[in-house]
């Protein structure tokens, strides 16, 4: 499918520079049009899109074009001024930099001269595409706006591919993916942004924009504000700090605009004030923020990440869009509509202290709990008195925790009928480890010649062949000799502002080039093993960008421990990624009561069943429960991969005493999970608003199979009546409206 060769993990070979022609893939084929140079006249504008969104380009006598109107066709809009369209792009490089100085990368002096020069359309495989070529007679640099969009689905999808078409090598600071003007005024506008943060990820929080940029009266100036609301992520951790990704909602039209930067490593997106409407402007990594910088010689090309930008009627109708769009983009798999039931030895249970006497009672009774596959963490190469931190890198079985060889287990978990796995901490060397002294320099992240160390470790770099070569050897040692069928790759260190090798301009440059060819090297592993199923983790969600949801089929949402505390983090994980991907701890313990027992289950019934805790030192009541709990996942989990997340109770707050998470599934059941974490107060009127209308609605409780919690449809509001008498309480509920 043409629209999904371009990203992480597909066919088609990334290279952060690429000379003249060695980008194999052909964009554009079915129905192509092209269009004359635009010159000095002006143009009609071009309207370009499909039922769910309309996009218009106009171009002046400048012969610039401007993105004009970016829409769902019928709703209502913001009609803005033409003064207030902005160029596609906006580029900055050494020698022609912005226009006028301030913290925002929009008007550039190279975007006021980027005449149109060709045009050319299609549809394929249900995908639209608009290719609008662009040039800079005085600096020689040319570009190719990519723009795309499934179609039925209001989101935008840009990026930029820059080349040197000048006789002199070109030094780039900054390129944007796509750049949005015309927007609402900053007095109608609400920022939604999401910090993420080790043990607690995912926490929105919502702001006026005239809170960051004040109105300074432009009428009076002659110019409009400098300030912005700018946001960036830095270094290998790409999600560390906050998600890639934002929103915009407009108070007085109704109107929302929910985006991702599908970056594997550094980004930035800003909003600020222009010709009395607001711009957005979505980034890569630039020199200002990432010490990026890309040299380009003659005939040379740069590709920006990936951008969407989700059309709705409000913040949730933004992330139902987004979430169909990340559906449609990511690498096709078996295992995004089988969701089978995951047990990983980890959190709260072995803790990377794994032996075959420990794991073997384990096994059995997750096997008995309804696991499919079983994961052994962290440790299991471990076999030095030292600590293994800063020795890994070889990923050789233990023999002093696995006397007759780690075999012996794997084989144990396939007599059970489960898939065996495997923890893996790929891009890591100890400095002890013997691969350290295994491996040339340019193998690994450098600065100014010497190898970057990190906590004890080494880093590679996956576009060095010897690196490569190693972690190849070591997935096909582990997959095809030894038949595991799960990986779950983890991260724990980060890396800023990136590395410095051969041929790197920059430290930026080089961090975007390694973790391209990272996935890259992800994508080629699934090629050869199929049925791998690869889980991302970074330190639970510290890499929980679009780039690598595209192409692994689990994502970690945390490493958070405590039961209490995991709720915020899974209600908001499905505005990150689609409900199938999300990786979420149920971490049961004998020593629990029933109630925190079905608590601690409950949170993972409408994502990804990441299994762990002391199954085997339960009762055989105790293990009911969690087989219950399993039961009810399975019988549901067919209608996970169609759903759409909606929050009764609005994003929850770090200490909310109640949260809910809702999925509804389009001509299909709606599922409503609600937690109740502490307070004085039992009873809760939960809103369902898509079900308004609906005299009468079955309200079915999943789990706990056994509860003293009641739950009563209240048609007059909408709304779900439900008791939960205790807490903690945690109820998963089934509405069925009945015809």
């Amino acid at each position: 499918m043409l629209a999904k060769m371009d990203f992480p993990g597909r066919a088609a070979r990334h290279r952060q520079v690429m000379g003249k022609g060695q980008d194999k893939e052909n964009r554009v084929t079915d129905a192509a049009t092209a269009a004359e140079p635009a010159g000095d006249r002006v143009d009609d504008p071009l309207v370009w899109g499909h039922t769910a969104l309309r996009l218009e380009v106009s171009t002046g006598p400048d012969g610039v074009p401007r993105l004009a109107r970016l829409e769902q066709p019928g709703a209502a809009g913001h009609d803005a001024e033409p003064a207030a369209f902005l160029p596609l792009l906006e580029v900055t490089a050494l020698g022609h930099g912005t226009g006028w100085s301030g913290p925002r990368f929009t008007g550039t002096a190279l975007n006021q001269r980027m005449r149109r020069r060709a045009v050319r359309a299609g549809i394929r495989d249900g995908w639209h595409f608009l290719d609008l070529d662009v040039h800079d007679p005085a600096s020689g640099l040319a570009a190719t706006v990519e723009l795309s969009s499934p179609d039925g689905v209001p989101v935008l999808r840009s990026r930029v591919r820059l080349r040197n078409d000048g006789t002199r090598v070109a030094v780039v600071q900054s390129v944007s993916s796509l750049l949005l003007g015309g927007l609402p005024p900053a007095d109608a506008l609400e920022v939604h942004r999401a910090r993420n943060d080790w043990l607690a990820e995912g926490r929105w929080y919502a702001e006026p924009l005239r809170g960051t940029v004040a109105d300074i009266g432009v009428d009076s100036h002659q110019h409009d504000s400098r300030a912005t609301l700018a946001l960036a992520g830095r270094g290998s951790w790409p999600t560390d700090g906050h998600l890639a990704a934002g929103a915009l909602t407009d108070g007085a039209g109704g109107r929302a605009w929910a985006w991702q930067v599908e970056s594997p490593a550094g980004w930035r997106w800003d909003i600020g004030e222009y010709a009395h409407g607001c711009h957005l402007t979505l980034h890569g990594p630039a020199d200002a923020d990432h010490q990026w910088r890309q040299a380009l010689a003659p005939g040379e090309e740069f590709t920006t990440v990936p951008v969407a930008v989700a059309l709705g009627s409000g913040f949730e109708d933004a992330i139902a869009a987004l979430t169909t769009y990340r559906r449609a983009v990511r690498r096709a798999h078996p295992d995004h509509t089988a969701l089978p039931v995951v047990f990983n030895d980890y959190m709260n249970t072995l803790m990377g202290d794994p032996t075959t006497a420990k794991l073997v009672p384990l096994i059995d009774a997750a096997a008995q709990a309804g696991a499919e596959y079983f994961c052994i963490d962290s440790g299991w190469y471990d076999d030095d008195l030292h600590g293994w931190w800063d020795s890994v890198g070889e990923w050789l079985p233990s023999s002093a925790r696995f006397p007759g060889g780690i075999q012996v287990v794997l084989d144990h978990i396939r007599d059970l009928g489960m898939v065996p796995g495997l923890w893996l901490e790929p891009e890591v060397v100890g400095v002890r480890s013997p691969v350290a002294k295994a491996l040339p320099d340019d193998a690994f992240f450098q600065q100014d010649g010497v190898r970057i160390t990190e906590q004890g470790r080494h880093q590679l770099d996956l576009r060095h062949p010897a690196a490569r070569a190693h972690l190849d050897a070591t997935v096909d040692r582990i997959v095809g000799a030894w038949g595991v069928g799960y990986l779950k790759l983890d991260y724990n260190i980060v890396v800023a502002p990136g590395t410095q090798g051969p041929g790197d301009t920059s430290p930026g440059a080089g961090l975007l080039g390694h973790a391209r060819a990272y996935l890259d090297w992800i994508a080629e592993v699934l090629d050869r093993h199929p049925g791998l199923v690869i889980e991302n983790c970074a330190s639970g969600g510290m890499r929980m960008d679009g780039a690598s949801l595209a192409v692994t089929q689990l994502q970690s949402t945390s490493d958070q421990q405590d039961p209490l505390r995991y709720p915020p983090i899974t209600v908001a994980a499905p505005t990150a990624m689609p409900p199938e991907q999300c990786a979420v701890w149920a971490y049961p313990q004998p020593e629990f009561t029933d109630d925190e027992i079905t608590f601690a289950l409950a949170g993972a019934l409408l994502g990804r069943v990441h299994l762990s805790g002391r199954l085997d030192r339960m009762s055989p009541h105790q293990l009911a429960l969690v087989g219950d709990a399993m039961a009810v996942y399975k019988r549901l989990r067919a209608d996970l991969p169609r759903a759409l997340p909606f929050w009764p109770l609005g994003l929850p707050g770090w200490s909310d005493d109640w949260l809910s998470l809702g999925m509804r599934v389009p001509e299909g059941p709606t599922y409503l999970l609600v937690w109740r974490r502490q307070g004085t107060e039992p009873r809760l009127s939960v809103p369902v608003r898509h079900l308004a209308g609906r005299s009468e609605v079955a309200v079915g409780i999943l789990h706990p199979r056994k509860t003293e919690g009641e739950a009563v449809w209240d048609a007059g509001g909408a709304a779900v009546g439900l008791l939960l008498p205790r807490t903690p309480a945690a109820v998963l509920l089934r509405l069925d409206p009945v015809s």
